[in-house]
Parts: structure tokens; C-alpha cells; sequence
């Protein structure tokens, strides 16, 4: 399982703030802009592990698996010579995550998560094991295992908030390249306390009700937003939510429709909810919808994919480290979802793990 690699460059988003440094996962340690791409002859071979989900359920419908079957020849040729391609093709639900912490505890150098969200989500859970990050078991501290994400999916959420395009050649530069930044990472618990780790968005009430919903639609593609916010907004009632926010103190909210956590700007397929989070900052974003009708987001959506909502009547946003939510008069059947994976009803707890991961970007 042997691949090639030569030199690419790939603009980096504006917002990147964290220093990046040259990555010591770069196969052409010694080359320089416009070198030949050879690797170095006593560089040892690196091991790249590709996790595919072919039924992600952000992931294109199930095409994922006939894409990266017509990708990989690429991306062997890409990386010739320089490290090892790991293919690991996911069999159900959660496969991924086990994948992943597998490949960390054995020392691999990257794992790269090869769809949509939904896989990104279940690789990034792989990087923790009962809320600790997972070491190589041989590899000493020093060494760290690498993210890499090659969208496939529908909703590739993720890559929008680095201005990343939804082209998996494109996504192969960047690992060829070999630049990385360290993301932060969300952690919240579900229903039995576990905890949960989320790149993107965590939600609450509508918003994740909708999200459950949608993820039966999958088939639909896209428009299984659509048809998951229908079934949401049945039998739908604001409600009354206490939050308390860096340990502080308990704060009303009432007649709250939804409330999302963002560590990344998107989610449900492109819609900008959380615009001014920025997942190397090491804070998340909170916005609360409240009191909003369903003809509310007939006539305010455009404003939620774009991202402008935020000066609408019945709109807050705040900057958090940590935030514990709970019904003020405890009822049941309030949702809470991460990054599209449905984790029981309030109360929840959530917080920032800063700088978490290494990313490929």
C-alpha cells in the first residue's frame, strides 16, 4: 500500500491566527518552494491511515465509496514513495471512531477522514477515549497523530468555515503539503454523561430536533434539512432554559427556539449559524434564537445561511469557554445534538478543549 508525493502550494485561510510551523509529518522535510518533491532517502516512511465510510450519512447519498475508489489512484500517485496508505473502509455506525483510536495507539502519523461530516465526527471522537486524548503506545510523547479530512459528503460544513472547497484533489494538496494548525475541539455531554467531541456545531432544541429528523432523509441529499425542520417544527414550543456560562451564574433565557454552541461557523448543509466562531481561538460561539415562529424562518433564512442574523430582534450571541444548559421547569424532550449525532435531551454541559488537534490545512 505504498503511494507518492510531490510538492503543492494551497492558499491559507485569512483567519488563521495560531503560528503554523512546517509539519513534521511533511514528506519532503528537505525541500524547498519549488522543489522536485523527492523524499528524503533516511526519512522513514510515514503511515497515513484513509478511514472511508461509503454510507456516511452526510455522504453523498452513499457515493462516497465509488468516488474515493476513482480518487485513490490519485492519491497514490500523490504520495509514492514517501509514506504508507492505510486503507481502512468503515463497516457501521461507529466503526470509524475505532479506527481511529486503533491507528493512534499503533502510531500512525495522520488519519483522514474520507466523506462527509459525519465521518469527520466520528474520526474526531476517535482521537479521545473516555475524555483523554490517545497516545501511540510506543511512539513517546513527543510523537502526535495528525487530522486530515478529503470531503466527499453533502454537507461538508467543516471545510467552509477554512474556505475550503468541497474537492477532494483539492484536499489532497493540502496533505501533500504537510502545513498544519491546531484546532480546538468540543466537548459535551449527552444524556448518561458521557462526554462527546464535536468540531463544528453543537445544538440545542429546535435546531437539534431538526437535525435528528434529517438524518432519516439522508437519501434526499441536501434536502433533508428541509424535510427534518418540517417534521421539527410539529407539535414545536419555545421553552424556558437556564444557562450558566464559565462557572458563573445561572442566567434566564426564556421562550428559546434554539441554542447552538459553535467551535466552526456551519452547519445543516451550509447554513452560516455561528458566524463569528473561529475553531483557533479557543473559545466557542453561543447564539439563542428565541421567540421565533415558523414563519420566522421562512422569511429570516437567508439571513441564517449568510450568516447576518446575528442583528435580528431575538437574536444573542456570546463568546464561552464552558456552558451548563437546563429547562428552568424540567418537562423532557428538549434535544441536544453534536455535529449531527443525536445525544439524548437537556441537561447538558459544554466546553473548549483549545488546540486539541493537528489538522492538515
Amino acid at each position: 500500500m505504498a503511494c507518492g508525493m510531490q510538492a503543492a502550494a494551497a492558499a491559507k485561510p485569512s483567519f488563521l491566527t495560531r503560528a503554523e510551523q512546517p509539519s513534521a509529518l511533511d514528506p519532503f522535510p528537505d525541500r524547498g518552494v519549488g522543489g522536485n518533491g523527492a523524499a528524503s532517502a533516511s526519512r522513514p516512511r510515514r503511515d497515513f491511515v484513509f478511514v472511508v465510510n461509503p454510507k456516511d450519512r452526510s455522504g453523498a447519498n452513499g457515493r462516497t465509496g465509488k468516488e474515493w475508489k476513482r480518487l485513490l489512484p490519485y492519491l497514490r500517485t500523490r504520495l509514492a514513495g514517501s509514506c504508507n496508505v492505510c486503507e481502512s473502509i468503515t463497516s457501521g455506525p461507529s466503526h470509524a471512531i475505532d479506527i481511529t483510536r486503533e491507528a493512534i495507539r499503533e502510531g500512525a502519523d495522520a488519519v483522514i477522514a474520507v466523506g462527509g461530516d459525519g465521518t469527520l465526527h466520528e474520526v474526531v471522537n476517535g482521537f479521545f477515549w473516555e475524555g483523554s486524548p490517545i497516545l501511540a503506545l510506543d511512539k513517546g510523547p513527543a510523537h502526535s497523530t495528525a487530522l486530515g479530512l478529503i470531503p466527499l459528503g453533502t454537507g461538508s460544513d467543516f471545510a467552509r468555515t477554512f474556505g475550503w472547497k468541497n474537492d477532494p484533489y483539492e484536499a489532497i494538496e493540502r496533505i501533500v503539503r504537510g502545513h498544519k494548525s491546531k484546532v480546538d475541539v468540543g466537548v459535551i455531554n449527552g444524556s448518561n454523561r458521557d462526554p462527546h467531541f464535536f468540531i463544528n456545531v453543537a445544538d440545542v432544541h429546535l435546531s437539534a430536533k431538526a437535525g435528528y429528523f434529517a438524518s432519516k432523509y439522508k437519501r434526499f441529499g441536501n434536502l433533508c434539512y428541509v424535510f427534518g425542520a418540517l417534521r421539527a417544527f410539529m407539535g414545536h414550543s419555545n421553552r424556558d432554559l437556564k444557562i450558566k456560562v464559565d462557572g458563573g451564574e445561572w442566567e434566564v433565557v426564556d421562550k428559546v427556539t434554539a441554542l447552538c454552541i459553535g467551535n466552526a461557523k456551519f452547519f445543516g448543509g451550509g447554513m452560516k449559524i455561528t458566524p463569528t466562531a473561529n475553531p483557533l481561538s479557543g473559545n466557542l460561539e453561543v447564539v439563542i434564537l428565541q421567540d421565533f415562529k415558523w414563519y420566522d424562518f421562512v422569511f429570516k433564512l437567508h439571513k441564517l445561511y449568510t450568516g447576518t442574523h446575528l442583528s435580528l430582534r431575538g437574536v444573542s450571541s456570546r463568546s464561552v469557554r464552558s456552558i451548563e444548559i437546563e429547562e428552568v421547569i424540567p418537562k423532557g424532550g428538549v434535544y441536544v445534538q453534536s455535529d449531527g449525532e443525536h445525544l439524548g435531551f437537556l441537561p447538558t454541559e459544554c466546553s473548549v478543549l483549545p488546540a486539541a488537534i493537528n489538522i492538515f490545512s
